[in-house]
């Protein structure tokens, strides 16, 4: 599971290979900070092949990512993918933060448009910036050519596309502008996964698509995100958590078992590997982790 020395993270979807990855966010304060570092902790004797941190709006979390990108690498020795997002940014800028992710260490990053910045509806670039995350895929691989670049694609389309077709025709443009593979928006219905790579094959696309999971960790909360990002929440796994009702450790279970169930599926029909949204935490992941290494399905080698 684990790059060799040297390996680039495009290198890790070899044949026979199972690439897992997981998310985390830049935390807004030192409590917060220790529950990221406790989870990550928790999660590094699973080996992940690498970990990506998120970037906030118009770079508000510029220096908090790159901080604990670092400790992720330096302290814990994870492969770090840095976020990085066109808002609020020139081209100029772009260049700086990709260089500080080159003296950092870095060899990746994750290339993204970026969402509108809190309180505005529509995404805008700032004169001299780019509009679309092809762009930053283009100058990343122009002048970071060692670079390891992601994308991100939509299994239930973008909600802001016209339509699916036209979305699968901006992912294939990315990953035409260099991108190396893409990681998907959370699903929760794998159906919506195996259709999206049939859509990207058929439209050129032959990068790996590594699927994105998210473990449920409220009803509440997953609503929001679903209404974010355009993603289907099942009637089944809503009525599952709804019985679950406030009892965190049922919820939890729910979450597990759910994500278990999407996992084993992917897997065993032929996905590249996994990437998980875990929202800074650890527990659920883990258990879903473990029934698949029980099962032999995952191996942390």
């Amino acid at each position: 599971m684990i790059m060799a020395d040297g390996e680039s993270i495009q290198e890790c979807f070899g044949a026979g290979r199972t690439t897992f990855s997981v998310e985390f966010f830049p935390p807004k304060d030192e409590a917060a900070a220790d529950r990221m570092l406790r989870a990550a902790e928790d999660l590094r004797p699973y080996r992940p092949d690498f970990v990506s941190i998120t970037y906030g709006a118009g770079g508000g979390t510029r220096e908090t990512t790159m901080r604990y990108a670092r400790a992720l690498k330096e302290d814990l020795g994870f492969e770090v993918m840095p976020h990085l997002t066109c808002v609020g940014h020139t081209k100029e800028e772009l260049l700086e933060i990709l260089g500080e992710f080159r003296e950092a260490g870095f060899r990746a990053v994750m290339a993204l448009r970026g969402d509108p910045p809190k309180g505005e509806d529509s995404f805008s670039a700032v004169e001299g910036g780019f509009s679309h995350a092809d762009e930053l895929v283009s100058l990343a691989r122009a002048h970071f050519p060692e670079f390891s670049i992601g994308v991100a694609g939509y299994p239930e389309k973008h909600p802001e596309a016209s339509d699916f077709a036209s979305d699968v025709t901006h992912l294939a443009n990315k990953v035409s502008c260099g991108a190396d593979f893409v990681t998907t928006q959370l699903f929760f219905d794998n159906a919506s996964y195996f259709s999206f790579v049939g859509s990207c094959r058929a439209g050129g696309i032959e990068a790996p698509v590594l699927p994105g999971l998210l473990p449920v960790g409220s009803l509440s909360q997953i609503k929001r995100f679903c209404a974010m990002c355009g993603a289907t929440l099942p009637d089944e796994l809503t009525c599952r958590l709804e019985a679950a009702g406030d009892d965190s450790s049922a919820v939890r279970q729910v979450g597990a078992d759910w994500a278990y169930g999407q996992l084993a599926e992917l897997l065993d029909r032929g996905a590249p590997g996994f990437h998980i949204y875990c929202l800074n935490k650890s527990k659920v992941v883990i258990e879903a982790l473990e029934r698949l290494r029980a099962d032999g399905r995952f191996r942390a080698e």
